[in-house]
This record gives structure tokens, sequence and C-alpha cells, in this order.
């Protein structure tokens, strides 16, 4: 006569023969003779976790810290978690206790309170040594808390608090610096526009006046030239037939007698070359 047993999924099944070990069941259906086997334990082969208590920790600057931690863990050999450790859950609890007081204890305060990830790895590391032969994988540890004495945490919440405001008035005086240079440099930049402005200006307007005065000086060297030639034109002969006159003139009022050639530009100014002939 056989009895059947089922082992459900994530376990396995334990089964000794007249109280030795026999084999390890899978998940699924099994059947085994009564009275000679029989089935005496089933492991979960999931993943665990364990909460270490919290317990007081004496640092290497003598300051008690009061630490916990959780352990995730899972089975990988049924058959020695079975037989290999009595009460596994109370075995890695201690050890995690035991470790956690030798690696604060070689540290002090400060490091504990900002070296948590060491912390963790190094106690996974440990752990994970030990329960080898235990048949379980210790996957992470993970510390919950570490706190110090209640006058240490007071000093230390006053000391972030002041941390703070000193960060935030250097927040506050890096932005106030940063507006000053900002409108320094805005200032900067109007000064150089108007600057340019009032430059660009003053060019054009001594580009204007040089304009002007170009086109004046080339009107009145043109109204010269224009005079010039007119001079040239009119003025030349006409003076030297005054000249003559004037000569001629004083030369008369001696009652002086000249001879003068009927071809002479003289009989022409005195009005004697248009008289009749015999005059």
């Amino acid at each position: 006569m056989l009895f059947a047993y089922r082992v459900h999924q994530a376990e396995k099944g334990i089964v000794e023969s007249w109280g030795k070990f026999k084999a390890v069941w899978d998940p699924g259906i099994h059947f085994l003779v009564p009275i000679r086997d029989s089935l005496v334990a089933r492991v979960d082969m999931r993943e665990n976790v364990i909460d270490v208590p919290p317990q007081g920790v004496i640092s290497r600057d003598n300051v008690t810290v009061d630490v916990d931690a959780i352990i995730y863990y899972y089975v990988v050999d049924p058959k020695a978690v079975k037989y290999e450790i009595a009460n596994f859950g109370y075995a890695i609890s201690q050890l995690a206790q035991t470790n956690l007081r030798n690696l604060i204890g070689d540290m002090t305060l400060d490091e504990t309170l900002t070296s948590r990830e060491r912390i963790n790895a190094a106690l996974r590391t440990t752990l994970d040594e030990a329960t080898d032969r235990w048949g379980v994988k210790v996957t992470r540890v993970e510390l919950k808390r570490i706190d110090p004495p209640h006058d240490i945490a007071d000093a230390m919440s006053k000391q972030m608090k002041a941390e703070r405001e000193k960060r935030a008035t250097i927040l506050a005086a890096e932005a106030y610096r940063e507006k000053q240079i900002l409108e320094a440099e805005g200032d900067r930049q109007n000064t150089i526009l108007i600057a340019e402005g009032e430059k660009q200006k003053a060019i054009l307007t001594a580009e204007g006046e040089r304009q002007a005065t170009i086109l004046m000086a080339e009107g009145e060297a043109e109204a010269i030239q224009k005079v010039s030639a007119a001079a040239d034109q009119f003025f030349v002969g006409n003076a030297q037939v005054l000249k003559q006159l004037e000569v001629t003139q004083a030369s008369l009022a001696d009652n002086t007698k000249i001879v003068v050639s009927d071809q002479s530009k003289l009989i022409n100014v005195l009005g004697l070359g248009e008289r009749p002939a015999g005059t």
C-alpha cells in the first residue's frame, strides 16, 4: 500500500527511510511506503528575509549606537539546511549581531554613519561564507537604522541645521553676486551701445559736413573758374585799351601834340576811326 504526497511549487520535500535520509522530492505527486518511509520536511526554496533585532554597539570612539539589520537569503541545498543546522533563523541572526559588533567596533561614529554600504557589503560577505555549508546563499544585507545617543543626535541635528543655513547664506550671496554681475554687464553693454550710437552720429555728422564743404568748395571753384574765363575773354583787351586812354589823356592835358598812326587802337578809343576822310 502506497501513500501519495504533493510537493508544491517552490518547495522541496525531504524523505527519510527508517529514520535515515533517503531523497529530496521536487514539486509534484510522489508515493511512499508508510511506516518505512516518511516526508519529514518541506523546505521553502524562495528568497526569505530575517529581521535582526536591534542591539547596542560601541564604536571605536566609545559611542553606543543602536543598530539593526535585515538579511535576505535563499536555500540552495535542502538537505544541508535540514541536517547541518538545527535552527537556521536563530543561528544567522546571532551571527549577524556578532559581526555587526566587530565591524562597528573598528569604526568611529562618523565612519559608521557614512559607511552603510561598506558595512552592508562586509556583513553580507561574512554571512555568505559562514552559511555556505548550511546550504544557504545570503544575497543582501541592509542596515535599517543606526541611531546614536540622543544628546549626540541633537548636536548633529544642530550642526546639520547650521550647515544648511550656512549653505543657504552662501547660495544667497552667490545669487546676489551673479545678479550684480549681470546688472553691471547690462549697464556696460548699454553704455557701449550709447557710445557706439554717439560715435556713429558724430561720424555721420562729420561726413555730412565734409560733403557740404566739398560741395561748397566745388561750387566756389566752379564760380571762380567761370569768372576767370570771363575775365580772360572780356577784361584783358579792355584793360589794355583803358590804359592807353589814360596815357593819352595825361599827354593831352599838357597840350602835347602826339602823332598817332591811323592803325593805332587809340584811334578807335578816341572815336576818330569812324570820321569821314579828310577831317
